[in-house]
């Protein structure tokens, strides 16, 4: 590592550091998620739906596009970086060379139920806070209030430790 500047120390430490706190990782997967829900969000609702919703001026459709589309990153991104050691460990025990089609929609169905909780805790706390301030801003607000809840409900049921055998 002495080959190494000052500056590739430092980002080298700190991604150990972010590697030791599963998380931080969590909330990096879940910061990339936000982008995707609001990206899809703003998309659906100024774009895609906008002659449906018009009307209503609530982002029913494109709310629901947003959530589900973050919530496969979130879960492809938590499978191979958040939870990686308690999926490979799974799949040891399996003894799969690779992931099977079974144990990723076993994971995935487990996940979603898990997330469901905070995506309909979401989903309503960001059509509340939309009547008071912007749209975006009131999904964003949802999304920090739901996020605790899913980790910990995926931490202890969708990739909880296996006892190695």
């Amino acid at each position: 590592m002495s080959g190494h500047t000052r500056l590739q120390r430092a980002v080298l430490w700190a991604l150990g550091w972010i590697e030791r706190y599963r998380y931080l990782k969590f909330g990096i997967v879940g910061a990339s998620g936000t982008v995707v829900n609001l990206v899809v969000l703003y998309l659906g609702h100024e774009y895609l739906f906008n002659a449906i919703e018009a009307s209503y001026k609530k982002p029913y459709l494109s709310l629901a596009l947003a959530i589900s589309l973050a919530t496969i990153n979130n879960f492809t991104w938590n499978r191979l970086w958040t939870w990686s050691d308690r999926v490979r460990t799974l799949e040891a025990q399996e003894g799969a060379e690779r992931p099977s089609l079974r144990l990723i929609g076993q994971e995935f169905g487990q996940y979603v139920t898990a997330s469901a909780f905070g995506s309909g805790l979401q989903y309503v706390l960001t059509l509340l806070l939309s009547g008071t301030m912007d749209y975006r801003l009131a999904n964003i607000t949802a999304i920090l209030a739901a996020s605790v809840s899913n980790f910990l409900a995926n931490d202890r049921w969708t990739f909880k430790r296996r006892k190695e055998e």
